[in-house]
Formats: C-alpha cells, structure tokens, sequence
C-alpha cells in the first residue's frame, strides 16, 4: 500500500526525532560520565570494603573486641578506642601430648600494645623491667633503651566506619596462632628437650576464639616435627593445644604496696632509673587484689569498724565438682574471711556457684570477670592456685584454682601414714565423706592463700614448741602451725593418749598479720608514705616466731628451720614422736588397708607411705648439719640475720641419724609385709634410703659451710674433721667389735667409700640463681677447699680401721666385704 506524502513527513519528522532524541541521550550519558569519576577497585593491598570481608555469613562473637569467623578465616575487629591500650596476654598449655605433664601449666606472660599504622596493624611487646617517670630528663634514655619490639604485624584488611564515633579496624589473626610465632608457641626447653626441628602448618589449626568484655580467649592446636617426642615415636611429632588469654589492663593502674621479705609475698619488680640514687634500684612490690573502702565508709573505717570493699573478692566454684566436696571448697575459700577481718574488712571474700546454663547462657569459667575453682578430671594427685596480675601496679585481676581429682588420693595417703597410730578415722583406705571433706577444706584453704598472694611459709611450724602440739588446748587454739600456708600437714608428734588434739592446720596467727600487712588500706598515703608504717607493724612483732616468714628452699637446704613437712621446733625430738608413731603402724598395715577379695595394692603404696615418711624424718634432721638459721631484719634492727646452727644440737642429729638409720631400722622390714607385696627390693629400698641421707651429710654445700663456721666461730662450731671421724666410727662400729656385718651395713659402708670417691674428684660447685630466694646454693672450689684434703685423711684412716678390723672378724663374708673396702680405697688414692 503506497503511504500518501502526508503519511511519509510524519515518518520521516519521527525518524529525524528519534534520531535527535538518541543522540541527546548519548550526549547526556556521555557528559555524566564526564563529570562523574569511576568507581576504583582497591589496590592490592589496600583495605577492602567492610562487607566484602565481613561477609553475611560471618559468625561474630562480641566483646572486648569483635571476633569474627568466615569459613576458616579468624577476624578481629579492633575499636580505635583500644589502640595503644595495654593488654596482657597469658600464655598456658590447656592439653600435652602424653609424658610432657599436665596442662595448665603458664608458658609465657606478656604485656601487648596494638598499633595502627596507615596499612598495617602492629602487636608490640611491651617491657615493664626498666621504668622513669615521664617528667624526668633520664625517661627518654629508657625509653629508647627498651624499644618495644614487634611481635606481630597485619595487614588492614577492612575499616568499619559505620559509626563515626566508634570506627574499628579488621584484621585477620590465624597467622599469629597458626604460625610459629615463639612467644605464643611451645617453651624453647621443651623443643630442646625434644628435638623439635619445626612446625608442621598442616596439622596446626585454631581450635576456638571467644570474645569477653575484658578478654580474648584463643585455642589453638600447633604440631611440632620431633625426633625425640616423649609418646607416638612413631609418629615422629607432637601436638599440644595452647590457650592465650589476652586480658585488657585497667586505665588506673592500682596504688602499688612495696615488698619487705619479713612479709612472705608474691611479688614482682622494676628498675627505677628515676630515683635519686647513684646507682639503679630495683622497686618490688606485692600482687594483690584491688580491695578499697567504699566512699561512704571510709569515716566508718577510720573509727576501727569493719567496712564492706567496693568489690569483694569472688570465687565460684567450677559445676563440674562433685556435690558432696562443694560445701567443703566453699568453706575453704571463706575461711580467709577472718583474716581479712584484721585488714579492716568483713565479707572480703566469698564463694559463690556459678549459674546454671539457664540462669546465664553467657557465664563462663574462661571469662576473666570470674576467677573459678576448675575442678579437672585428671589422675595427677595435687592442686594448685595461679593468679594473674598487673605488672605496672601487681593488682591481681583474676584467679583459677586448679583442683586435680586425684588430690583426695594425696590426702588419704598423707592423713593415714601420719595420724593413724591416734586417729582412728584414718585407719583405713576410704575415708568418710566427713573425713575427707575436712581435709578438701584444708586443701582449699591453702590454695586461695597462694590466689591472695602468700607463698609458701615453711618457717611457721618451727615457732611451736615440740610438746605443745600434744596439747589438745594448745593445738584447738593454734592449730599445727601458726600458718596455713606451711607445709605442716597433720599432727605426727602426738601419741595415743593425747586426746583432743588438733590434727591439722588452719587460718593462723601469721596468716592474720600477713593479710592485715598486705590489705588494710592505708588511706591518703603514696606507696612511698606508707613504708614507715608498713614497717611499724613488723616491729611490733619483732622476735615473735609465731610471725616470723621462712622461705621456701629447694636444692640445698642451709635453713634447717624451714623445711617442708616438719613440725615444731626440734626435729630430733618431733622425729622421734613420728617414728615411735610409724612403728605402731606398720604391725597393722594389713589390717587396715586390706580387704576380702581384694589384693595387696593399698598395702604396697601404704608401706611405701610409711618409707617416705620415715625418709622425710632423716632429711629433717640431716638438714641441721652445716645449716645456717637464716632471720630477715633490717637495720633498725638488733642481732645477726645468719647464724649457724649450734655446735651441741648439730652432734645430737649426727647422733639420731647413725642411731635410727644408719643401725639398719630393723622394725621397717616386716617379713609378712613383703611376701605379699614383692618378690625383690627391702635391701634396695634400706640402701637407697641409707645412701640418699649419707650424701646429704656429705654434699659439698653443707661441708663448706661446716669450714667457715669452724673459721670465724673456732672451737664453738661442730668442725668437719669432728664429723667425719664421729661418721666414720658409727657406720664401720663392727670393726672394733669384730662383729659380723650384715648386708644392710654392707652396702652402707660401700656406700661411705663412694662417697669418699666422689669428693675426692667432684667438680667445683658454682652459686646458683636464686629464683627470688627459693634456692639457697654455696660456691665451692672443691679442689681448694680442704674437703678433698679431709676426704684424703678419712680414707686413709679408714683403711687403718678396715685392716684392724679384717684382723677381729671371723665372719667370712665380713671379711670379703673389708676386704673388698681395703681394694676399693687404695683404688681411690692412687688411680693408676
């Protein structure tokens, strides 16, 4: 159909319309994209968009910061606010590989800083070792003395500025936990002792990240290539689980309280080089709770009543715990209420259960707002109590106790073998639940005092007076030892007969005083203004051993009068109490641990309870020979700090140890014993036991310190040349009597030219480091000393008495066995 001319102009003013209007539209979009600038992708490297990280199907944890996990990957999304705030972080194996020990043992502690940079965020390591204020000229020399090194730098990955008030930064962390990053990873002595040549990534992964208001709580699995692990050799590597606790740090750091070693405390210290003195001086201070009075209270305070803190000290009690021990754990840990009652507080500390899953989802053990009481299903026989602290001020922030079920199998072994000759309800190897929840209550009790900051005070038990703890009126008031925090276990002086009397300690005199020492606020005063006062209240005890602190001591032990497991203030006298003890007991060993279709495994580690026991008895009284009383003063102050043990006493020991050890302690080596519970090992275990307190005797520490009391106190000191011949004449005595020795002697007397041996070619013995006091050690220059000079001389004197003695014997294996002695020296003095 042919379109008219009409028909054809509308067409063609369509055409030419439509081809203007898409013209103007190109010219339009094209102007637009002139004047708008592109949309650019992120350079490589740069942060990307926050969504685009965090995705939708992120599963976020909130808390301290936001921890977030897309697939396998690990985000913290940090607060600006939180940059270049102090945190600690907490380093503990949670689970070991079998034969390397138990878990929750502290690997490393350290103080972090997180540092933004425009593409990166560091984690730095912050030292608190060297310090100055920052007013002073010399705090920029310490300051570029101790550059914070970086632990760890990431890259940014997002930046969350949604809110412009709070803006965070995203950084993924599975490198710091994944990798072998050293100060996060396994101890350098374990990869020592194992040969651990790397760490294998493939089989190292994060188990968990939980975020908490105050902390971070990451797991992680790391596996170390081993030539040497200690189990699965075959495997060739070793996989432990670690937990670090990253626990932010209050703003305020607590008003410090300085450190006096008449006190025993947990503490820490800085070199101040801010203060006026000619050389650097290390400040050491106390770690202890934040405990304030209340602003309301402090008038209340001030007249001498007992005041409520702002925030007591709270310790729940972990769900896993058998009910019928939670009533007794909870005693425990309030029973330290009486003692923070003499700081000036009342409900100080309390114990609480934590809330059921129902009652608050969210609770958790992990949480460092909550210190617990973990109660862990584990065959190890002990418990423990870790705290965490501040470094700047030593304010304790958090505490877990750690409670190992096997500690009941401690206790038993312990509460029979020393109190069983009196106590009926020890007669037996299944206690009663009261019985056993009385020695948890014990437990507990000592434990929370290490949480509070008191370590070990093994010169409290030496302030009682042998007798006394016979006493059933002195031992209902005092207990066994004037603090729980000794190792003054149960009662083994008392006899039958002594009815009444307390068989174990509790919250004592020393434990008030050292708490009311540590604790009661001393208010408008600067930690320097408190010192006079601090030492005032020491002076007003002053010579009181019911108030004396005595250090732990590991290695060499020169303070006899602070031992482990000791009791009273004589151990010949308390052993004697305790061996007269062990002597009632082993006659009914079979009555009282064995039962009818039952074998003989109780009685086997109850004589083995007995042995020990015994043993600890002869370090007791060993300990006094060479030993040195060691007294902390300062000078305003009367009397020596050391002072050796008397020349009269350490005779009387010697005495004691040849009359109920070296002369074989027949009563122990019960025949119906043994046939039921070996087939070898009653002269073994005799000869060990005998040998293992002759070394003490003769160590290289002791006889030195035996010389240099015999050079500065003359004829008032117990000279060695004395001792040697007094030990020589008790362990040969069949020499002169021409007595037969029998086998037990034998090997003690072969024993005794061992030694001999040994000190005639022992190396020197340098001095140790201390360990903050709790190893006591003597440099010895053997081959200058007169030891080896002495060793010499006995050995020839005893080759004089081993020949006059071939001459009386008629015993032909005693004559071997001189014989053989006769062949054994002349091997030592000439080796050729």
């Amino acid at each position: 159909m042919k379109m008219n001319l009409w028909t054809k102009a509308l067409c063609f003013f369509f055409l030419i319309g439509g081809i203007q209007q898409s013209e103007a539209q190109l010219f339009k979009k094209k102007k637009k994209q002139q004047t708008e600038k592109p949309a650019s992708k992120p350079k490589k490297g740069e942060p990307q968009p926050y969504a685009k990280v965090i995705t939708k199907d992120a599963k976020t944890d909130d808390g301290l910061f936001k921890v977030h996990q897309v697939d396998n990957q690990h985000f913290y999304e940090i607060p600006d606010s939180l940059f270049n705030r102090e945190m600690l972080m907490v380093s503990r194996i949670s689970k070991t590989a079998t034969g390397i020990g138990f878990g929750g043992g502290k690997i490393n502690t350290q103080v972090l800083r997180w540092e933004k940079k425009p593409k990166k965020v560091l984690l730095r390591v912050i030292s608190y070792g060297n310090v100055a204020a920052d007013s002073l000229p010399i705090h920029e020399a310490v300051v570029n003395s101790n550059f914070e090194p970086v632990l760890y730098a990431f890259p940014i990955k997002a930046l969350n500025t949604k809110d412009s008030l709070h803006p965070a930064t995203v950084i993924e962390v599975d490198p710091l936990f994944t990798k072998d990053v050293n100060a996060l990873g396994m101890p350098s002595f374990y990869r020592t002792r194992y040969k651990v040549s790397r760490l294998d990534s493939d089989r190292s992964y994060i188990e968990s990240i939980k975020s908490y208001p105050l902390n971070i709580e990451a797991r992680h699995v790391k596996t170390y290539v081993a030539k040497s692990a200690p189990s699965n050799q075959s495997l060739g590597s070793i996989s432990i689980e670690i937990n670090n606790s990253m626990i932010l740090l209050p703003k305020e750091p607590m008003k410090r309280r300085y450190f006096d070693e008449r006190v025993g405390w947990f503490a820490r210290g800085q070199v101040d080089y801010g203060l006026d003195a000619q050389k650097s001086k290390t400040l050491t201070y106390l770690d202890r709770w934040r405990l304030e009075v209340k602003d309301e209270d402090i008038a209340k305070f001030k007249a001498g009543e007992l005041v409520e803190p702002k925030k007591p000290i709270v310790y729940y009690v972990d769900r896993a715990t058998p009910k019928k021990w939670l009533p007794y754990i909870k005693q425990g840990i309030e029973d330290w209420q009486v003692a923070f009652e003499a700081a000036g507080f009342k409900n100080a500390i309390i114990a609480k259960e934590p809330p059921t899953p129902e009652e608050d989802p969210e609770w958790s053990p992990e949480d460092v707002r909550y210190s617990v009481v973990r109660y862990l299903a584990s065959p190890i026989p002990n418990a423990n109590g870790p705290h965490v602290s501040d470094p700047r001020s030593g304010e304790i922030l958090e505490s877990d106790i750690n409670w190992y079920h096997n500690v009941m199998s401690l206790l038993r072994n312990w509460f029979f073998v020393q109190t069983a000759a009196i106590n009926p309800d020890a007669r037996a190897t299944e206690f009663d639940d009261e019985v056993m929840g009385r020695l948890i209550r014990f437990v507990s009790s000592h434990e929370v005092g290490h949480t509070l900051g008191l370590p070990h005070n093994m010169g409290s038990s030496v302030a009682y007076p042998v007798d006394s703890l016979r006493s059933a009126s002195f031992t209902k008031k005092y207990g066994t030892a004037p603090s729980i925090m000794d190792y003054a276990r149960f009662n083994y002086v008392a006899q039958p007969g002594d009815e009444g009397v307390a068989l174990m300690p509790d919250i004592g005199v020393y434990d008030k005083y050292a708490i009311k020492w540590g604790y009661r606020p001393i208010l408008d005063a600067t930690a320097e203004d408190e010192k006079p006062i601090l030492n005032s209240w020491i002076l007003e005890h002053a010579g009181d051993p019911m108030y004396r602190f005595g250090h732990q001591q590991v290695g060499d032990i020169h303070d006899p009068s602070s031992q482990t497991e000791d009791l009273g203030d004589d151990a010949i006298k308390a052993s004697e109490y305790g061996i007269a003890n062990l002597k009632r007991i082993v006659p009914n060993l079979m009555e009282w641990t064995t039962k009818e279709g039952e074998n003989y495994d109780d009685l086997e580690t109850m004589y083995g309870q007995v042995v020990s026991q015994f043993r600890r008895y002869m370090g007791h009284v060993a300990n006094n020979l060479g030993g040195v009383y060691e007294h902390h003063k300062t000078a305003d102050q009367e009397g020596a700090v050391y002072t050796h043990v008397s020349k009269e006493h350490q005779k009387n020991c010697l005495d004691f140890l040849q009359e109920q050890l070296f002369e074989t302690p027949e009563w122990m080596l019960d025949e119906a014993i043994f046939e039921r519970i070996q087939y070898s090992g009653s002269v073994e275990r005799v000869r060990a036991m005998q040998e293992r307190t002759l070394n003490t005797i003769l160590s290289l520490g002791k006889m030195a310190r035996m010389i240099e009391n015999e050079t500065i106190n003359g004829n008032d000191a117990y000279k060695l040349v004395d001792m040697m011949r007094d030990l020589r004449r008790g362990i040969w005595s069949e020499t002169r009597s021409g007595k037969a020795i029998d086998t037990y002697r034998r090997n003690l007397q072969k024993a005794h030219i061992d030694r001999l041996g040994y000190l005639m070619t022992a190396e020197n013995q340098r001095k140790l480091p201390d360990f903050g006091g709790y190893r006591k050690s003597t440099a010895v220059n053997t081959s200058q000393s007169d030891i080896r000079s002495v060793a010499r001389a006995e050995l020839r004197n005893l080759k004089t008495t081993i020949k006059n003695g071939i001459a009386r014997t008629s015993d032909t294996m005693s004559k071997y066995h001189l014989q053989d002695a006769m062949e054994r020296i002349d091997m030592i003095l000439d080796p050729k």
